[in-house]
């Protein structure tokens, strides 16, 4: 049986966001406006026989792939949202899931840090693979219950706020958003 952790159709990928996924992905690379599609599963290897499916599906690109033995996530994306959603749906029908049964996503940690001391950036700027993190400035950590919504949360904090992306974690336990900003007094 398949337990659908998470199902993140994101409409248009963010410069940021796009460019981060770039840097840690093993597949095809991202574009900036890219449809996305990021969905979560368990066990992880049912995800290799869902991947077949999404990309004989239509063309969308694979991203990534990532395959534990808890869970597993699929990072696909196109410039045809249309292409991307039809993917996903023969992912689910195949699965013999409904996107409403994904894991409704829980805010595990919601942290602002403001004005980080400057070995405290060093220490987070040499685990990020996105921008970088400076003295003085605001670092904020999120962490998602389900993982594979640490995408979503990415995505749209970058087209809500003016913020920089340093790292984000899709898979796994936890998903983790940091992102770094300006502080403000």
């Amino acid at each position: 049986m398949i337990q659908l952790r998470s199902y993140s159709f994101i409409d248009q990928m963010q410069p940021q966001f796009a460019s981060f996924m770039a840097t840690v992905s093993r597949g095809f690379l991202p574009n900036p406006l890219e449809a996305a599609l990021f969905i979560e599963i368990a066990p992880g290897i049912e995800i290799q026989r869902l991947t077949d499916i999404a990309l004989k599906t239509t063309e969308v690109m694979p991203a990534d792939i990532v395959v534990e033995r808890e869970f597993g996530l699929l990072f696909v994306h196109a410039d045809d949202q249309g292409a991307v959603l039809r993917s996903g749906q023969a992912v689910l029908e195949a699965a013999g899931l409904r996107e409403d049964e994904r894991l409704k996503p829980k805010l595990m940690t919601n942290q602002v840090i403001r004005n980080v001391d400057s070995f405290q950036t060093q220490l987070v700027n040499r685990m990020r693979h996105g921008n970088m993190l400076l003295t003085g400035q605001t670092l904020y950590l999120l962490e998602t219950d389900p993982a594979g919504y640490a995408s979503l949360a990415a995505n749209e904090a970058e087209k809500n706020a003016g913020v920089n992306i340093l790292e984000v974690l899709t898979f796994g336990r936890f998903g983790r958003v940091y992102l770094g900003a300006k502080s403000v007094t």
